[in-house]
């Protein structure tokens, strides 16, 4: 028996194939390799190279591999791109996710749990923000992710053999300590990925986008989690399932935030660069403060953060930075990171 990990080359994805690996579970990784990397994936996963959204492919992936478990984070996740190409995005997070919980169906598969956003909460009335909270996200992003996870409760009722977890993650940062994985797009819009770039010299400077926010210092305030300790939270949530557990939602945060400001300063602190920063008009979709109450989590699970330090992100992800060649997201260290 296996478990299925949907853009386990991604950044998410691959940590959490890694964690998966090392507790002794058999994996198969689908990715079309858009994004991610084929170096980052466990060296000894199944690999597949596809498309979420090919029926045919993942029902003999299903079968081929006695898939009993998926965890999904194959999508596309930038909020700004979601509102330039909507149609786009309902397309790659909301239909081939359809495509995956219908195959997941005929296939048998027992537990399915789904790579969540809290962008599906908008701009919160109160801060920590519970699962209960209103849903009222501000961009098709969040609303394709929304969506798919209306589909998994809705699929669940008429298909009871099948129990499902969306894990609603806030802001994901940092790399594996042992530098297998990191975040790897050069292109990246997160802004620890961005700020620890401006500080090793790959961006000339970096930009703070809005300063008239109702924070102390004017900019977005955001719950930043490890990306090892999310790898773990979907490893916990699949043993909650396994042992009966009924199907859920949770936030993946740590219960504090940090300014857009903090975070410069805390990179320039651990890098020991004052690197130039600029400032800009708020970008579309963005909420000033959102942090997580992530208490349901924790009680379901018995999770609990290693990482919960935003120096420590920073020393990680500034370390798995400096490991990737100039110019090329997909070298590392002297060897090719297949895309």
């Amino acid at each position: 028996m296996s478990i299925l990990v949907t853009g386990g080359a991604g950044y998410i994805g691959s940590h959490t194939a890694h964690e998966l690996v090392d507790r002794g579970e058999t994996i198969v990784v689908l990715d079309n390799l858009s994004t991610g990397f084929r170096a980052a994936i466990p060296p000894s996963a199944s690999f597949v190279q596809g498309d979420v959204g090919d029926r045919a492919l993942v029902r003999r992936i299903i079968a081929d591999h006695g898939v009993q478990a998926i965890i999904h984070f194959a999508g596309s996740i930038v909020v700004p791109d979601s509102v330039a190409d909507p149609v786009g995005y309902y397309r790659n997070n909301t239909v081939n996710s359809l495509n995956l919980i219908d195959a997941a169906i005929e296939g048998g598969v027992s537990h399915f749990i789904f790579s969540s956003t809290a962008a599906v909460y908008g701009d919160p009335d109160a801060v920590p923000v519970r699962e209960e909270a209103p849903l009222r996200p501000l961009s098709p992003y969040g609303r394709s992710k929304l969506m798919t996870e209306w589909m998994l409760q809705d699929a669940v009722v008429a298909h009871p053999s099948l129990s499902f977890a969306a894990l609603r993650y806030f802001n994901v940062a940092g790399a594996d300590p042992a530098q297998r994985t990191g975040q790897s797009t050069a292109n990246a819009t997160h802004l620890i990925k961005v700020a620890v770039q401006t500080a090793i010299g790959r961006r000339d400077g970096m930009q703070v986008f809005g300063t008239d926010y109702p924070t102390a210092d004017g900019t977005c305030i955001r719950d930043y989690i490890h990306v090892v300790d999310l790898a773990g939270a979907h490893v916990e949530m699949l043993n909650y399932l396994r042992a009966g557990g009924r199907s859920t939602i949770a936030n993946c945060g740590y219960g504090h935030g940090f300014s857009v400001l903090d975070v410069v300063d805390v990179v320039k602190r651990v890098s020991g660069v004052d690197f130039p920063v600029t400032f800009a008009a708020r970008r579309a979709g963005d909420p000033g403060r959102i942090v997580a109450c992530a208490d349901r989590l924790r009680s379901l699970t018995g999770w609990r953060p290693r990482f919960d330090d935003l120096e420590a992100i920073v020393r990680h992800a500034l370390a798995w930075e400096k490991t990737l060649v100039p110019g090329r997201a997909d070298v590392r260290a002297g060897s090719v990171r297949a895309g």
